[in-house]
């Protein structure tokens, strides 16, 4: 038998060792034992006959921890007349992957069945190692499993990723998770004939705390089983903490924060405090979250209530005082502000449209009126002739004109009419007619 690819038979009944852990020992073996995803492997699905009749093409399973992915590969696996080679993206390098590519091109010419090949964590390959699958791909010698929790737009090459079809797993329902709780109590294979008791609502509560994760359920119910009767109390202990999935570095770390900000500026305080809960609790760098506040109120509060900033600033420096967990009261009492207050992004557009006509050319140099003549040469060109010196004129309104003559009638800031910004929108409206009178004045 070709060493480099073994052939993968369905596994034998008794399954795992005793001695490994729970969740390998309760993983499906087949399609008829898999909970959940019923949207991808429902009965009639695409994806469940190209399994049934062994004629899957390229694919990338997306999805949180726990919800299947190596598990639905291992299942392919047991089905599949082709050949069947693992590999992880964290302990292969490029050299083991070409060396598997020329045996798979091979394979293919001599007739022989096709080489299915599975890739956990595929995202964690960079583009240099993905490109190596493509051409082999493209002429069908491989066909490609791909499992990652991170967004394949985002993590895959988008050459390979043309060529796969992304079947999309969601986290497992906590009816789901706790069918597969019940299930390792009572089958063989798990706890079941050890003479492990679980009290009412044991099993809900683990399935309640692991955020759609089968494997850590498994896990925690293991560790409880050690107390053989599984009370409420001892189940809360083994579970410790809930199982919040937060990568940093990967699309949930946006997901999240881009909870936070737009429950706070649809001025949803309890939502606000619950995305900022999710966060600290999943490990965020608190300081990070502290800076998205910070942008916030100038972004989505501006003038409307100017204190937003000051609110803001001060959660990070009290954070940056107190640390965790006091320090968390801070940023609950920022967001909580933000979520509240009243909001105007009139800054955040006049900066930006300032911005757009910067970078579109409206370069101009700066009126002689308003230029410094700190030198006699300086003054003898004309700088700063004309300058109306804004203290000496009533109400501090002068009609000098003090953009570029290119740019005279632009108007970048046009405050709402929520909060301090309504008064500041009539004192602007005041001033600009005081000008225009000033100026109508001076020419005649």
């Amino acid at each position: 038998m070709d060493t480099l690819f073994p052939e993968m038979e369905p596994p034998a009944p008794a399954g795992p060792s005793p001695d490994a852990p729970l969740a390998d020992r309760m993983r499906p073996r087949t399609l008829e034992e898999f909970v959940g995803q019923r949207r991808i492997l429902g009965e009639g699905s695409l994806l469940r006959r190209a399994i049934e009749q062994d004629a899957l093409r390229s694919v990338i399973f997306w999805g949180p921890p726990g919800s299947g992915k190596t598990t639905l590969a291992r299942i392919i696996a047991g089905r599949t007349r082709s050949h069947f080679i693992s590999f992880s993206a964290v302990l292969s390098g490029i050299k083991e992957i070409k060396e598997v590519m020329r045996e798979a091109e091979k394979h293919r010419a001599r007739g022989a069945r096709r080489t299915i090949l599975f890739i956990d964590e595929i995202h964690r390959f960079n583009k240099a190692q993905q490109d190596a699958f493509l051409p082999f791909v493209e002429k069908g010698d491989i066909v490609l499993i791909g499992a990652t929790t991170e967004n394949p737009s985002f993590e895959v090459n988008a050459a390979l990723l043309s060529r796969s079809k992304v079947c999309v797993l969601e986290m497992l329902a906590p009816a789901e998770i706790e069918e597969i709780l019940r299930r390792a109590l009572d089958d063989p294979r798990g706890l079941g004939g050890r003479g492990i008791v679980a009290d009412e609502g044991v099993l809900a509560a683990i399935a309640g705390r692991a955020q759609g994760d089968a494997r850590f359920a498994l896990n925690a119910l293991e560790s409880a089983a050690a107390a053989r009767h599984i009370t409420l109390d001892v189940a809360k202990d083994a579970l410790q903490k809930t199982a919040l999935y937060h990568d940093k570095a990967g699309e949930e770390h946006f997901n999240l924060i881009s909870a936070l900000h737009k429950s706070m500026r649809s001025s949803d305080p309890d939502a606000a405090l619950y995305w900022l809960a999710r966060m600290i609790e999943g490990g965020e760098d608190p300081l990070y979250i502290a800076r998205r506040i910070v942008r916030f109120a100038s972004e989505d509060i501006g003038n409307a209530d100017p204190r937003a900033l000051s609110v803001a600033v001060a959660a990070r420096d009290a954070f940056h005082f107190l640390g965790l967990p006091e320090g968390a009261l801070a940023l609950a009492q920022a967001a909580v502000y933000m979520a509240v207050a009243p909001k105007s992004d009139a800054v955040y557009r006049a900066y930006g449209e300032a911005e757009q006509d910067i970078r579109e050319g409206k370069i101009e140099p700066v009126p002689l009126n308003i230029r410094n003549a700190p030198t006699g040469l300086m003054k003898g060109l004309g700088y700063g002739k004309g300058y109306q010196h804004a203290h000496d004129f009533e109400q501090g309104i002068t009609d000098q004109s003090l953009l570029p003559p290119g740019l005279q009638d632009r108007v970048y800031y046009r405050p709402g009419d929520s909060g301090e910004e309504a008064e500041v929108s009539r004192r602007l409206d005041r001033r600009r007619e005081l000008r225009r009178k000033r100026g109508a004045r001076r020419k005649t």
